[in-house]
């Protein structure tokens, strides 16, 4: 049983360092390395049922936010071992070791609940597919998101985006997003957002205290750009996405207004709906994608897993016309995308 957490942090050492966060990788070694059962926070971790890798339960992750919420509460001496200081491995574990401890109560509440990010660098697709949408059909968005989280990347139209030497966005944007992009330039189209929604089973209130110390605390803590860009996206959130399952709400909310293109896309989320909803919201976009016309037309926007690599793929159907676009591939947190799209 206990190799099982083991193995599940050395896996995610592994995908820390593929992602290019070093410390998060010598965090998760230590901890596989050196936690032990013994009290009951680390017999709850080596107990844990199911899977806990990053497919399911994310105990890695769970246990690695924790403790960085911890840091950013200013407790247990682990602010003088993360980033930015330095510390050698065997500060850091006393460190780590010593809030385990200390904050255990806190630790095992938080632990609870599953990982939630809301990765700010994804809306850099958000903002081209934004751009593309305009130039094809040439009215403000309606714009609807699936998995939304704490609802940051909704506000992608107030986001800029640099590639190839060119700004797509407005110079008082609050955030500029600058991803290594591969491929043609996009055409500067300026999309109008004319209304904004979304949707998750667990939304992120980062207009309250917790709130957002739990978006903050599961960014890695060497990754100053991904926290300083979240910061900047909050800024401007107003509310948090509604509270419900996904296909429900789309039920309830899709459909057509005219003289507004219907947006509805998700980012790295619809891969972990049950099969079951996927087929039933599947066929509720398709079914109003039968219905849409010029004056209201219908996109749908996925940046997904699909079993292939590097990275996510982004795909755009398309309605009345019924197309779908392969848009090429984009790093899971946004640091590249490899655009194969119109421009």
């Amino acid at each position: 049983m206990t190799e099982r957490l083991r193995e599940a942090l050395r896996f995610q050492a592994e995908a820390c360092a593929d992602l290019g966060s070093p410390f998060m990788q010598r965090l998760c070694t230590l901890l596989a390395e050196r936690l032990e059962p013994g009290t009951p926070l680390t017999d709850r971790l080596f107990g844990w049922q199911g899977d806990l890798g990053p497919r399911g339960d994310s105990v890695p992750l769970r246990l690695a936010g924790a403790l960085h919420a911890v840091k950013l509460q200013g407790h247990a001496g682990l602010a003088d071992v993360y980033p930015p200081q330095r510390s050698d491995d065997e500060a850091l574990w006393i460190a780590v070791s010593t809030a385990l401890v200390n904050e255990a109560a806190f630790i095992d509440r938080w632990i609870d609940s599953p990982p939630q990010t809301n990765e700010v660098r994804r809306a850099a697709c958000l903002i081209a597919v934004g751009h593309l949408l305009e130039a094809r059909f040439r009215l403000p968005l309606s714009v609807m998101e699936l998995g939304a989280s704490a609802g940051l990347n909704l506000n992608w139209d107030r986001f800029a985006l640099e590639i190839g030497g060119r700004r797509l966005g407005s110079e008082d944007a609050v955030l500029t997003l600058c991803p290594d992009w591969r491929g043609a330039p996009l055409r500067i189209a300026h999309p109008e957002v004319a209304e904004r929604a979304g949707v998750d089973l667990n939304p992120i209130d980062v207009l309250s205290e917790m709130g957002r110390l739990r978006l903050l605390a599961y960014l890695w803590p060497d990754q100053p750009e991904r926290i300083a860009l979240t910061e900047a996206a909050i800024s401007v959130v107003t509310a948090p996405p509604e509270k419900a399952d996904a296909i429900e709400w789309l039920a309830r909310h899709l459909g057509h207004k005219p003289g507004l293109a219907r947006l509805v896309y998700s980012t790295v989320a619809w891969q972990y709906f049950p099969r079951a909803a996927q087929e039933r919201g599947e066929r509720l976009i398709r079914e109003a994608g039968a219905a849409a016309t010029p004056e209201s037309p219908l996109a749908w926007f996925g940046m997904e897993t699909d079993g292939a690599s590097p990275g996510a793929a982004m795909t755009l159907r398309l309605w009345p016309s019924g197309e779908t676009l392969a848009l090429g591939r984009i790093d899971f947190h946004g640091r590249w995308i490899d655009w194969a799209g119109p421009v």
